[in-house]
């Protein structure tokens, strides 16, 4: 009988760790890092080379009072448990939400620290509740478009035929008025449902979509917003519709240049950044690979009071807007299985679309 593989045994703990979604982080007696599992180095954007030797307090913020609760915990021995605390990583300046758990451990051993973020759960949740409300008004809209433009026909008809039938020119004008308008409702009925094909899918560098999208805005708007570039150019191919990715991404890019033009921001300027995230959740599906476009402009901002509604059809903050623009680049995103977000304080508005490479 072959002897057993007593390294591989060794190793197992910590791979089942780097496989847990959890962050579990092992402290000394100390509070210093011991050992980090993938999920920790990722929450707190710290490699486990460079977190051993550090007080953990030093791997954050404001840490202070988190320091002493864990210090009487292992003076006690007695678990302790937060909800939804909010973290300063002190290498990316940046807020995480995260439940904690602490458990002593026997002896001499330390303490085990289990961190859960929240922030992407909440945010999953959220999208949830956006995604099935976006599900429900795109199903009333479908039902309002056929009751409306059953009778906007039988209108439209009727007033071709009165036409005909009509000997003075100026009486005719009237009937031309109501087939103009009859025309008008309907493509605005039509717009308000967004794209009707089906997506034509292949597979294309998005870049190559977003060079398209500079193209057209420069054509458009000159050089009255600066178009920067962030590109990651280890981006593999998606597979999606061209052309209704295009729309979405124009979309979005005219809307930034308009709020940034209207309100005539000084030093205008618009970033295009491309990245790859690993292990996003959207909808109910995680995602080993997910593609990640990113349009930021450092224009007004959207008010508090709309953001949660802002992917609605008709709702505008622009006194000329339709608000149809960001309902159908939402339409367009969702049919190729993918997620819209926003993010807006007064001189950084971010649109992040994701797009699954896995699919």
């Amino acid at each position: 009988m072959p002897p057993a593989d007593t390294t591989a045994d060794s190793r197992l703990p910590a791979m089942i760790l780097d496989h847990l979604s959890s962050a579990v982080v092992l402290l000394d007696r100390e509070l210093r890092p011991l050992y980090l599992n993938q999920a920790a180095e990722g929450l707190l954007a710290v490699s486990q080379q460079h977190a051993r030797g550090q007080q953990f307090g030093d791997l954050l913020r404001d840490a202070d009072e988190l320091v002493v609760v864990l210090r009487q915990a292992l003076a006690s021995g007695v678990p302790f448990t937060q909800r939804q605390a909010n973290l300063t990583l002190a290498t990316l300046h940046k807020t995480v939400m995260a439940d904690i758990s602490a458990t002593p451990l026997p002896a001499e051993h330390g303490l085990l620290l289990e961190m859960q973020a929240m922030d992407r759960l909440l945010k999953i949740s959220r999208e949830e509740a956006l995604v099935s409300s976006q599900q429900t008004s795109r199903h009333l809209a479908r039902g309002l478009a056929h009751e409306i433009k059953n009778p906007l026909g039988g209108i439209r008809g009727a007033a071709q035929l009165l036409a005909r039938e009509l000997s003075d020119p100026t009486l005719a004008e009237y009937t031309g008025i109501i087939i103009d308008e009859a025309d008008r409702l309907r493509d605005l009925v039509d717009r308000m449902l967004g794209p009707h094909e089906l997506p034509v899918m292949s597979h294309f560098n998005i870049h190559e979509v977003l060079e398209r999208v500079l193209g057209i805005i420069r054509a458009e708007y000159g050089d009255a917003v600066a178009m920067r570039r962030d590109y990651d150019p280890s981006l593999p191919d998606i597979e999606g519709d061209r052309s209704q990715l295009l729309q979405a991404l124009l979309n979005i890019v005219r809307n930034a240049v308009q709020a940034l033009t209207e309100h005539h921001t000084p030093d205008a300027v618009i970033t295009m950044r491309t990245r790859v995230q690993r292990r996003f959740t959207i909808g109910k599906r995680q995602h080993k690979l997910v593609c990640r476009i990113d349009i930021i402009d450092n224009g007004p901002g959207i008010p508090p009071d709309m953001q949660d509604t802002i992917f609605y059809p008709m709702i505008s903050g622009r006194a000329d807007g339709t608000g149809l623009g960001l309902a159908i680049a939402q339409s367009i995103i969702a049919q190729h299985h993918g997620l819209v977000e926003c993010d807006s304080v007064p001189g950084n508005t971010r649109f992040s679309l994701y797009l699954p490479l896995d699919a």
